[in-house]
């Protein structure tokens, strides 16, 4: 159990206390939303991404894709794909453009409950949404500093904490079950934490294409009854159908074609390391990724045509002095920026894996590199920027301290991307001519008051305060109050989303795991 950091203050409802209540009691920002466009940064000319694209449609024609298999090949050999001379799958340019001309330009990932209609997320265009993912392999406790092994019950907890976030508009499998071994039981306590925990819309990845029937039917219990789901799917899913350089992973290749079969979006992620499994050149590995990423768009589109996908190329950063995966560099930032900028050019919809910071803990590290990493990927457009809350230690852990900061920090990002409103109104000339000359100043002027919330994003955890208040209430650092803040949010937010009588019906026909009673505040657990 997280040990819970209380802070002095010189009177009772004053102070930092006082100011957090009052947040907590207020709406979401009125000066952000879901959506708001991104696409002002492009660090690519229209004639480099021509070049990406040439390159990419030469090495699917060329060099194709490894360990196809004998279901996919019945389905796409006659419709035009091709083996080369060692046995890989290659796409003609010709059909490769067709293919590209037809694919979905738009999804919807449909929220549920009281959620529904308002909290939906339509990717389109240049919106920007900020998405929860990751299948992290450990937990931070923050009291000790150090990382344990992640549960079924922190699917829930991870779950429940992003349910009471504004700034993250969807919620997924943020990390793994590791006490539960066999993965039929881990898929099914994992898709039951997440729709117990919230009615957020939710994207996350099976083991096997076999637990996706029993999976629709736990979608179906959550939405209304049988049927419900496919009628306005609130899951996207998916994984990683390509291993590069250029080869299909079965398991996740299957998973790709039956969802397209159903007509579902798949939700994939097709993510070369620079120097290890693509070239070391940052245009190199674009033109890979964008090819293998396109190939699951040829796949997705000779399957069921116009079928929804992500454009997903999570093109990764190696360290080439350790071989290690980075996450935080500006090399990543730069070149996940590209990556969006070609799902654009496209024009299909995409996401994009950000804010997976190298640093182990909320610190300066940890700071630098989620703030490089969002800027980029949001202002570049990308529909959905992944990976997003609680993220740390280069993807391997999740802190519950670290998603509250950086719902902080998402907002203020998004702030950036709405720009600056320009008219008559905004240009204020006769309220600068007013308090220019009487009083001399803008504080207690009705427009003031009028935009004050609509115009500016205000921190909770950020500290503004004057130095001598920040020492009198306890010189705490942004790490202590976000453990103060994710432990209360924790300690009162304990939903069932199902409700008692489909919850006892989901445990009677599933192997659920997680105990009713660590879904309440009697667990005491925080």
């Amino acid at each position: 159990m997280n040990e819970v950091v209380h802070r002095k203050s010189r009177r009772k409802g004053a102070g930092r206390e006082g100011r957090l209540e009052a947040r907590r009691a207020s709406t979401a920002s009125k000066a952000i939303w879901p959506g708001i466009p991104g696409g002002r940064y492009q660090p690519m000319t229209h004639a480099d991404m021509d070049k990406v694209h040439d390159a990419s449609l030469f090495i699917l024609e060329k060099t194709g894709i490894g360990d196809p298999i004998d279901e996919l090949l019945d389905i796409v050999l006659p419709k035009g794909a091709f083996l080369n001379e060692y046995g890989r799958l290659c796409f003609p340019r010709a059909l490769m453009e067709d293919l590209i001309a037809g694919a979905a330009r738009e999804y919807v990932v449909h929220a549920r409950g009281s959620r529904a209609g308002k909290d939906d997320i339509h990717c389109t265009g240049n919106k920007v949404y900020f998405s929860n993912s990751g299948t992290a392999v450990t937990t931070l406790d923050a009291q000790t500093k150090s990382y344990r092994p992640s549960t079924a019950l922190d699917i829930y907890d991870f779950t429940r904490l992003v349910d009471t976030l504004d700034n993250i508009h969807m919620t997924g499998d943020t990390v793994l079950a590791t006490d539960i071994t066999d993965d039929f039981e881990h898929d099914i306590n994992m898709v039951y934490a997440i729709l117990a925990g919230s009615e957020k819309p939710v994207c996350l990845s099976f083991r096997s294409r076999d637990h996706i029937k029993p999976a629709i039917e736990l979608f179906d219990m959550a939405s209304g009854g049988e049927g419900a789901f496919l009628k306005k799917p609130s899951v996207i899913f998916g994984g990683c159908p390509i291993v590069s350089p250029l080869r299909f992973g079965r398991e996740n290749l299957e998973i790709l074609m039956d969802a397209s079969r159903m007509g579902l979006t798949s939700d994939i992620a097709v993510a070369p390391q620079s120097g290890a499994t693509s070239p070391t050149p940052l245009a190199g590995t674009l033109a890979q990724v964008v090819a293998e990423t396109l190939a699951c768009t040829a796949i997705v589109n000779l399957i069921n045509p116009g079928c929804p996908m992500t454009f997903a190329a999570w093109p990764f950063i190696t360290d080439l002095r350790t071989g290690s995966f980075t996450g935080g560099s500006g090399e990543q930032a730069l070149v996940s920026a590209a990556a969006v900028q070609m799902g654009n050019y496209y024009d299909l919809p995409n996401s994009i894996g950000c804010g997976m910071t190298d640093s182990q803990i909320p610190d300066a590290q940890y700071g630098i590199e989620k703030s490089l990493t969002y800027t980029l990927a949001a202002h570049a457009g990308a529909n959905r920027l992944c990976e997003v809350g609680g993220m740390m230690g280069s993807l391997m852990g999740c802190s519950f301290e670290s998603m509250v900061i950086d719902d902080e920090v998402i907002g203020m990002v998004a702030r950036t991307l709405r720009g600056i409103e320009v008219n008559d109104e905004t240009l204020s000339l006769d309220v600068v001519n007013a308090c220019a000359v009487d009083p001399g100043h803008f504080l207690g002027n009705e427009q003031t008051l009028a935009y004050m919330e609509s115009e500016y994003v205000y921190p909770d955890l950020m500290d503004r305060s004057p130095t001598d208040r920040w020492q009198e209430e306890g010189s705490t650092d942004l790490f202590e109050r976000s453990r103060t803040k994710a432990a209360q949010l924790l300690a009162t937010h304990y939903p069932n989303y199902l409700g008692k009588e489909m919850d006892a019906r989901v445990r009677d026909r599933f192997p659920i795991r997680i105990s009713q009673t660590d879904m309440t505040t009697a667990s005491g657990r925080w």
